[in-house]
């Protein structure tokens, strides 16, 4: 992360970083270029990214990079976004984690429209580009959903005994 953020800054654009608290001991994620805003949780920070980002893109990493872009897919596949995801697959770093979703797919755990939700490129310039044509299609069944926070409000059940 901090060498994609130095070169982001050093080529005058906008950063921002959004950092879990307990990384920012003993400077864990080292000197911030830009503007940092210091959550509570990786949940909040997660939150926050959806919130302020246009489109997530992924480059090569480990478990919490994966997590988190396994966790915007699921949130765009229950239409809580609609923003594009990208994997920057940088010789071939995500091949076998491509094929493993497109096995899924096979399998019917994943259905096809789904899976269009996961972009990959060689190339940033590529990735951009499918990024930015990106169009989401809601799977009909979960279109359905609501996910303001009065829908989050649990309902009064009628637990009434009726014989």
């Amino acid at each position: 992360m901090g060498c994609v953020s130095t070169a982001v800054a050093q080529h005058e654009r906008q950063v921002l970083g959004i950092i879990p608290s307990a990384f920012t001991i003993n400077n864990l994620v080292g000197e911030t270029c830009g503007k940092e805003i210091k959550v509570a949780t990786m949940q909040e920070r997660l939150v926050m990214m959806m919130e302020l980002s246009d489109a997530f893109i992924a480059l090569p990493g480990g478990f919490c990079t994966l997590e988190e872009l396994f966790q915007m897919i699921s949130w765009a596949q229950l239409n809580i976004h609609n923003k594009p995801i990208g994997v920057l697959n940088i010789n071939g770093f995500f091949n076998g984690l491509l094929s493993f979703v497109d096995h899924a797919v096979k399998q019917e755990f994943i259905t096809p429209r789904a899976r269009k939700i996961l972009i990959s490129a060689t190339t940033a310039d590529e990735l951009v580009d499918k990024l930015q044509a990106f169009r989401f299609e809601s799977d009909p069944a979960l279109s359905k959903l609501k996910w303001s926070p009065s829908s989050s409000q649990k309902e009064k059940l009628d637990l009434t005994l009726r014989l």
